[in-house]
Parts: C-alpha cells; sequence; structure tokens
C-alpha cells in the first residue's frame, strides 16, 4: 500500500493498532522520499533542504514503517521520489542534470533509513509518473551497490510500460530492473512487457473513494491485475485517508481517519477486500498457470489460485464484482455483465486428495447497508476432487488450506465530531524536526525547530523545489487549517522572520477554496503584511491578481509580530501587532473555506503560536 503524503497532520495522531491475520495483512507498503513538493495533498519534507543538510527524523514515514514491521516483520518496504529540492536540480526543472548527486541523495535515505531505523528498503523506484532516465536508472544500480544496499532493487519507472521497449533494447538496462512498475493499468499489460520477463507491478492503483463501489473496484482488480496483466503486485493509492475533507481525493484510501480530535476513523470496505487475498498467502508464493487456475468465470467474474514453493498450500480467490459497483476512478472501465452461476471446482495433481478448503466470503449490497464482509463459512467439501459453488453477483470468495483466517475487531470508535471551534497550538510539546499537528503544508515544508531556546515551527523551504504538479509555481509556501465549511473564523497567528534567508512578506487568510496541485490558484481572503517596508495588501487570491485593499501598516519595531484576520457578519477585518489595518466587505465568493499561513516567497518564517476560533466563538 502507497503512502506519501495522504497521512498530512492528520493521520500522524490516529494510532490503532493492526496485526497480521486481523484485518488488511499488508504485504507491501511503499512511501514517498519526501522532496519538499506537493504531491497532491500536501507536502513532504526532504531529509537534505540544502546540499549536506542531511536529517533523518523529519516527516512520518519513519515512524509509518516501523510501526508496520512491528505488525508484519515480513512487510516489504518500497520508496519512490515524487518531487527534489531545488539543489538537485541545479536551477532547473530536471533532477537527472548531475545523476551521479541525485542517485547519492536517494541512497543516502535508503542507507540511512538502515542506519537509523533498521528498516531495509526492499524497492526503490524512479520518478513519480515523470519522466525516467536511463542513464540515471543505471547510476542508481551502482550507487545502491557502492553504497551497501544491493539487496535493493529497482522498480521502473512509475509511469505507464513504455520502458519496456526500453529494457528490451538495452541489455545493461534490462540488468539492472528487477520489475517494470505502471499506474493504473486498468488490468492490462503490453506485450513488450511480457516480453521483458520481468516481474509486472501495478505499482500504484486503485486511488478511488471507499464506499462499496471502492471495495469492488479494489476486489475485482487485486484478481484481475493478474488475470489479464500478469501482474504480481498491486500497490493502492493511498493507505489511509487522513487528510481534510475538500482537499483532493477525499477517501481515496482503503480506510479513513480524518478526526484526530475526536479519535474516530473508518473501516470501510476495501479492507476486507485485501484481506480476501493477504490473509491466505504469503510473500513468495506462485500463481497457477492461466485455465489450470487462473482465468475469468463464463458468467462473468475471475478467480486465482496460489500456492506456496513447497505445493502443500492452496488459496483460491474467486469474484463476481458487477460493472457498475466496480468502476475504479481510472481508467474507464469497458462494459461486461456478471449473471449469477454455479461452478466446479476440480482439484488435480498435488492437491487431488484434498477433502475441505475453509471458506470465507464477502457480499457488497448496494441498495441498503447490510453488506457481508469477511465473513467465515462451513468448509467446502470435495468429492473425488470436486466440489460445487454457486456464486451470486458482488460476491467474493476465498477457498484456502490455510486455518489462520480472521476477522479482527476493535470496540466502536469514537463518535465523530466537527473540527475544534478553537485550536491552537505553541509547538512547545513536538519533538525537534517533526511537523506539527492540524497545518497541511501545500507548498513549503514546516518543521519545529529549537530557535533560542523556543520551540518554533519554521517553513524551510528556500528555493523553488524539482516539483511534481504546478502549485510550486504560485512561488509563495502555504499550509492549510481548519473547516472547508466554516464561512466565519477569526485566525492569529505570532511570527518572526529570521535575519537571515527571512521571507518578503507573510499572510494568512480565510475562505481558502482549494489545496493540493491547484493551490496557486486558490481564492478566499488574503492578508499580506511586509514588516520591512510596513506595507500589506488585502487580495480575493493567493496570486493577488485581485486586489481588495492595500495600505500601510501601523509602525512596529518588534522583531517579533501577530498577524490576524477575521471574517464575521460580512466583514473581514486585519490586524498587524493588534492594531487594526483594515476593515473592508467581504468578497462574495469564495463563501467558505480553510483558514492558512504562508509566506510571500521562499525564505524563513518562524510560527511561535497560532489561534483559530470558529464561528461560534465569534
Amino acid at each position: 500500500m502507497l503512502s506519501n503524503e495522504r497521512f498530512v497532520c492528520l493521520g500522524w495522531n490516529n494510532r490503532q493498532r493492526h496485526y497480521p491475520n486481523f484485518g488488511a495483512s499488508l504485504q507491501i507498503l511503499k512511501v514517498e522520499i519526501g522532496g519538499d513538493t506537493q504531491s497532491t495533498d500536501g507536502t513532504e519534507a526532504s531529509h537534505m533542504h540544502y546540499k549536506g543538510d542531511e536529517n533523518y527524523k523529519r516527516g512520518y514515514e519513519w515512524w509509518l514503517m516501523q510501526e508496520a514491521k512491528k505488525r508484519n516483520p515480513d512487510i516489504k518496504l518500497s520508496c519512490l521520489p515524487w518531487g527534489f529540492p531545488s539543489w538537485i536540480g541545479e536551477g532547473t526543472q530536471n533532477p537527472y542534470i548531475n545523476p551521479q548527486q541525485t542517485a547519492d541523495y536517494v541512497v543516502s535515505w535508503i542507507r540511512e533509513a538502515k542506519k537509523v531505523y533498521n528498516l531495509t528498503m526492499d524497492y526503490v523506484g524512479i520518478w513519480n509518473e515523470r519522466p525516467y532516465d536511463i542513464n540515471y536508472i543505471k547510476i542508481l544500480r551502482k550507487t545502491l551497490d557502492e553504497q551497501g544496499c544491493s539487496n535493493t532493487l529497482i522498480i521502473a519507472a512509475d509511469i505507464k510500460w513504455e520502458i519496456a521497449g526500453d529494457v528490451l533494447k538495452d541489455q545493461n538496462l534490462a540488468s539492472v530492473v528487477h520489475a517494470i512498475g505502471c499506474h493504473y493499468p486498468g488490468t492490462t499489460s503490453t506485450s513488450e512487457a511480457k516480453m521483458t520477463k520481468k516481474s509486472l507491478w501495478s505499482s500504484e492503483d486503485y486511488s478511488t473513494y471507499n464506499d462499496e463501489v471502492g471495495g469492488g473496484c479494489w476486489a475485482r482488480i487485486l484478481s484481475q491485475n493478474y488475470v489479464n496483466g500478469l501482474m504480481t503486485s498491486t500497490i493502492s493509492w493511498n493507505l489511509i485517508a487522513s487528510y481534510y475533507k475538500y482537499l483532493p481525493f477525499y477517501r481515496d484510501g482503503l480506510m479513513t481517519a480524518v478526526e484526530p480530535w475526536s479519535g474516530n476513523y473508518n473501516v470501510s470496505t476495501p479492507i476486507w477486500m485485501t484481506a480476501h487475498t493477504t490473509q491466505f498467502v504469503n510473500i513468495g508464493w506462485r500463481y497457477l498457470s492461466h485455465d489450470a487456475g487462473v482465468g475469468k468465470l463464463p458468467d462473468g467474474g475471475s478467480y486465482v489460485s496460489l500456492t506456496d514453493a513447497a505445493s502443500d498450500e492452496l488459496t483460491i480467490i474467486i469474484e463476481t464484482m458487477s460493472h457498475d459497483h466496480s468502476k475504479c476512478i481510472r481508467p474507464e472501465l469497458p462494459p461486461y455483465k456478471v449473471s449469477p452461476q454455479t461452478i466446479t471446482i476440480w482439484l488435480k495433481g498435488s492437491f487431488a486428495d484434498v477433502k475441505t478448503l475453509n471458506v470465507w466470503y464477502s457480499k457488497l449490497v448496494f441498495d441498503n447497508p447490510e453488506h457481508i464482509l469477511f465473513q467465515k463459512k462451513e468448509p467446502l467439501t470435495f468429492t473425488d476432487g470436486k466440489a460445487q459453488l454457486s456464486l451470486g453477483v458482488d460476491e467474493i470468495y476465498t477457498l484456502s488450506t490455510i486455518k489462520t483466517g480472521n476477522k479482527g475487531a476493535h470496540p466502536n470508535p469514537p463518535q465523530s465530531s466537527p473540527f475544534p471551534q478553537v485550536v491552537s497550538d505553541m509547538f512547545e510539546e513536538y519533538p525537534e524536526n517533526s511537523e506539527p499537528n492540524y497545518l497541511a503544508p501545500q507548498i513549503g515544508s514546516l518543521e519545529v525547530r529549537n530557535v533560542n531556546g523556543k520551540r518554533v515551527a519554521r517553513q524551510t523551504v528556500l528555493q523553488r523545489p524539482v516539483y511534481w504538479c504546478d502549485a510550486e509555481t504560485a512561488e509563495k509556501t502555504i499550509s492549510v487549517i481548519g473547516d472547508f465549511e466554516w464561512s466565519e473564523m477569526r485566525f492569529t497567528v505570532w511570527f518572526a522572520i529570521p535575519a537571515n534567508n527571512g521571507t518578503s512578506g507573510v499572510f494568512v487568510a480565510v475562505r481558502v477554496d482549494r489545496g493540493g496541485c491547484q493551490v496557486q490558484n486558490a481564492q478566499g481572503i488574503f492578508f499580506f503584511v511586509f514588516p520591512s517596508t510596513r506595507k500589506f495588501i488585502v487580495s480575493n487570491d493567493i496570486a493577488r491578481k485581485y486586489v481588495l485593499k492595500e495600505g500601510w501598516l501601523p509602525s512596529a519595531t518588534y522583531r517579533e509580530h501577530v498577524i490576524s484576520l477575521e471574517i464575521h457578519k460580512g466583514v473581514a477585518i486585519g490586524k498587524f501587532d493588534s492594531r487594526q489595518a483594515f476593515n473592508i466587505s467581504a468578497p462574495e465568493t469564495p463563501k467558505n473555506g480553510f483558514a492558512a499561513v504562508g509566506t510571500d516567497n521562499y525564505g524563513y518564517i518562524d510560527l511561535h503560536q497560532y489561534l483559530l476560533q470558529g464561528p461560534q466563538t465569534l
């Protein structure tokens, strides 16, 4: 399963325990190598903001991988950059301009994962959904070997199947690529990809709202990625949907945990669709041949069979997901039909003497909430190696010699509750280099630092990174917070601008209407202050194309400042150092949105404290 910035600042505080043969029993965890860049719902900090700046305490991925290993010591770990800090591109947007430098940067992360956390990275990718460079891939392999990471295998290239042609033409490239990874393959692979004889992976897939249709999507592609495309690994984007509602792709995870303030979470249908495979198949098992354990059912649906190395154990997964109830977000699903059917299962060869198989069953129901999820049923009995099974529509069966299947359960989670009406933070309780809660960076990176004996949250990105999407073209930084549905609020931030590499300006905002890869186009009410020139600008957008008010700030002689912006009863009031700077009628749109804090350019700002007050407090 794939974790990049999906955890943002919400999942870090949702710490629930799960174990093998308890729930999803995941077998691979793929994480982002943070690059100070927006990667869909937020940014992740680089371990090296600038050359020579090595720090392996930033971000949550280390913690997440450690927790995954506690629950399943055999879980495989994979890593992949979405973007890179500015110095990697040497003033360009090309991370391959100095391929040895980029390889050293990536391998340092892998090497120190082992040294600092005893985490062995099994796989590494190239650049998420962006161009690959053949020379760089070869240099990466050489650098991994030279720096003691020879067991880390390369997955290329996390786009589509294009690299297969290069692998067929270049034997040296073929020798360093372990598997070809494609994103959202629609369960199919190309003839060239199959000709490489490499392992084929769906190295990012799913990305679908985790309701019943999302569960159907996941059940279908987990099996049909092999039936149709010979893909032996399928990785869900994303692991847990733990980011603010109204950021992109809300609830597109295997489960949802977006309320650290309440502790509420939702174990969604994809968790149990996963368990139908992962609780009964171990890493290293192999698929049986097509038409001898793998194939399509005559009236719709599919089946796969897997066995261990000794051919002692057998697991069969059968799914009958209908078209409209298993659509993934991408690509478009061609029409097909599924009908109720009765099938005959005939065990031969080393399994001819099997008398019973354990049965686990799920049925997704779409006109009422009465699903059957991962239910243990009576074993299926075989006579002379044969048994019949009646299948309905939108069902999944697991038949297995494995007896350890288990549907784990916690007590009901706490009740859901809205975002708190008052949230404040002085950052005093955080370990140094950690990320503050609730503030979700969309451009730039926030990191708790010790400055003059006091904890602050510092924005640490000084130049535009080698970015993955266009958010960074704003040439500003921004972190969002709060309840998107609020139309009235007050946001107050205490801050200081360091003398060296400090930003030229700071803003707070309310009613911010978007984040993610379109945050450079965000609208709202933005209150910019420029303490060195004593100027302020109020705009209806982050780009300041639509200026609402500008003027001069009250005189300030202090190094530390306080800025606040309130929207109440159609009036926006901005204050700087506790003195009013403006009072204007609020624009008609947006009518609601996040609160936010950021900088006018890439540069340091030290946040000493913030206070967010919701509509019920005004």
